[in-house]
């Protein structure tokens, strides 16, 4: 069976938690293999609706069994209030459905605390954090002054490991931010409280992955953010701090001979983006509260009002290209059904000149967009779920998007629901 990824084409928040939900009927096995709490996938299905910030997006599904894998920022806490949520709904998790790989590194909670007070100390030049820990977890895994999610089940190696971390953040939070220090009785309430709740989740996920792939299981790869927010490819520096592209899949999934055939790339019709940075596209004012609105646009973790703008085919062009991406879904396209004319950001103006090639991260500053327009349908399209029965005008719009991307459009997502789907296969 072939392997897919489920990835993002722009800034995150494109919509992979409804289409990882999709097509996680056709897998065995979901894995989560970078990131951390700190984005939101949505999913509408027969339980209910869902914002998961850990969990991986096949919960849902009966006989598919769901991998955090070891490039995952594990915040245990986050990560055990969000099982119990989904639990209350009636979906089953067990560490039957849900592994933990041993050698994820844990986000400890003065992760979140230096994240919040790191975006304090810059003010008006904050990189716009969801203040989850992930940049100060990440540097800290990169320091190797983390511990692995395997050192649960050695107590004492643990415990000492624990306290010589313990002694050097608190240089950090007392001598740098002036913050008050950890103490080992609090730092102990915290590993009790949430650690050892989801410590027989814990396995060697290499085994499992390595034994699933020999049997000739299907394995679905699901991304978090999107690829204008890679460490590597990204905005740099209003990045995360995590690689958010498919070939990072053999490092983080714990599959180091992972094969990906399949790569899913998700774009909405429109462009939106949390947090600071460049964002070439962005509208204003009044033409931008009827998008943000139309689409509920704010953020799945924070609840900040999402940046919106028209679909930007430069900086998707690019994603593509980052990703590998072999086919596109395509999300929200009923949100546009307001529009009379709907604006597409085709080229970026940079020096005086036209440009389809995406800017270097500091020359993005000084580059405008070029707009041009499309009829829009004015009608309602969320019951649609064939290409034919799409209005003309939403079929040119797809259509323009496609040829420009030079990527074909596969999956078209008319609502949030499951079945709100178009497939063009």
């Amino acid at each position: 069976m072939k392997n897919c990824a489920i990835v993002g084409i722009n800034w995150g928040d494109e919509g992979k938690g409804r289409m990882v939900d999709l097509l996680t009927e056709k897998y065995d096995i979901v894995v989560r293999f970078q990131g951390g709490g700190n984005a939101g996938h949505t999913v509408v299905n027969e339980y209910g609706k869902f914002m998961l910030h850990l969990l991986p997006s096949g919960v849902f599904r009966k006989d598919v069994l769901n991998i955090l894998g070891n490039g995952v920022a594990l915040d245990p806490e986050n990560l055990w209030l969000e099982m119990q949520e989904v639990i209350e709904k009636g979906v089953r998790i067990t560490p039957e459905n849900l592994k933990i790989s041993d050698r994820a590194s844990i986000l400890l909670p003065w992760h979140r605390e230096l994240d919040a007070l790191e975006e304090q100390r810059l003010q008006e030049k904050k990189f716009g954090s969801t203040k989850q820990g992930i940049a100060p977890f990440y540097s800290d895994k990169f320091q190797k002054k983390t511990i692995l999610a395997g050192e649960l089940f050695y107590p004492e190696e643990l415990k000492a490991h624990l306290m010589d971390l313990l002694e050097w953040k608190n240089l950090t939070l007392t001598k740098v931010y002036g913050a008050e220090p950890y103490t080992k009785e609090k730092l102990e309430m915290w590993m009790n409280a949430y650690c050892e709740k989801i410590k027989p989740f814990i396995c060697d996920t290499t085994a499992v992955l390595e034994k699933a792939k020999k049997e000739g299981k299907g394995i679905l790869f699901e991304a978090q953010l999107g690829s204008l927010r890679d460490l590597d490819y990204g905005i740099y520096p209003y990045t995360t701090s995590s690689n958010t592209t498919a070939a990072y899949i053999p490092i983080g999934s714990g599959l180091p001979s992972a094969e990906v055939s399949d790569v899913v790339g998700v774009v909405k019709a429109y462009s939106t983006c949390v947090g600071e940075g460049p964002f070439v596209c962005e509208m204003f004012g009044e033409e931008a509260i009827q998008l943000r609105e139309a689409g509920f646009e704010y953020g799945a973790k924070t609840g900040r009002p999402r940046r919106v703008g028209p679909i930007d085919i430069v900086a998707t062009k690019y994603g593509i290209k980052v990703q590998a991406a072999t086919e596109i879904a395509l999300t929200k396209l009923d949100v546009l059904s307001y529009m009379e004319k709907i604006p597409v950001c085709t080229h970026y103006m940079l020096g005086g000149k036209q440009t389809d090639e995406f800017p270097f991260p500091v020359a993005l500053q000084e580059a405008k967009p070029v707009i041009e327009y499309f009829d829009g349908w004015k009608c309602d399209i969320s019951g649609v779920r064939t290409w034919d029965d799409l209005p003309k005008q939403a079929k040119d719009y797809v259509s323009f998007i496609e040829t420009a991307i030079g990527c074909p459009i596969t999956y078209i997502s008319v609502g949030p629901e499951r079945d709100s789907i178009i497939i063009r296969k």
